[in-house]
């Protein structure tokens, strides 16, 4: 059985709130799991100490069984100090489109070339 480290939603409507549970990867996001290891409330400011809080405990057991660990909690354990940091490469993410780097040499064309003419009339 694959087991996961993963984010359970909870919560209303535009009001999430997060169990971190241990479930097979089979079952549903939301559905059942094996153990619940901690809470995360993404609307809590970022220095809060109640924004995630987790039974490192388990965590470290369930680890040492081979559960596999999602994205969004392996950040919460690496900021806790319990996993190596992950080489994270999304470089193509953060890059311009085409259409903006064409705008951005459109815009610099028409500063260089209204620089020119500014020094050419400063010079006449």
């Amino acid at each position: 059985m694959a087991i996961k480290i993963r984010l359970a939603r909870g919560g209303s409507k535009k009001r999430p709130f997060y169990r971190i549970v241990a479930a097979d990867s089979r079952m549903p996001r939301d559905g059942r799991f094996i153990e619940k290891l901690g809470t995360y409330n993404p609307l809590l400011p970022k220095d809060s100490e109640e924004r995630v809080k987790m039974d490192m405990e388990r965590v470290q057991y369930w680890l040492g069984e081979g559960a596999q660990v999602t994205d969004r909690v392996s950040r919460f354990l690496e900021a806790a100090g319990v996993v190596d940091k992950k080489e994270r490469n999304n470089a193509k993410k953060g890059a311009p489109g085409k259409k903006a780097v064409e705008r951005a040499e459109e815009k610099a064309a028409k500063a260089a070339d209204a620089a020119e003419a500014a020094a050419a009339a400063s010079e006449e």
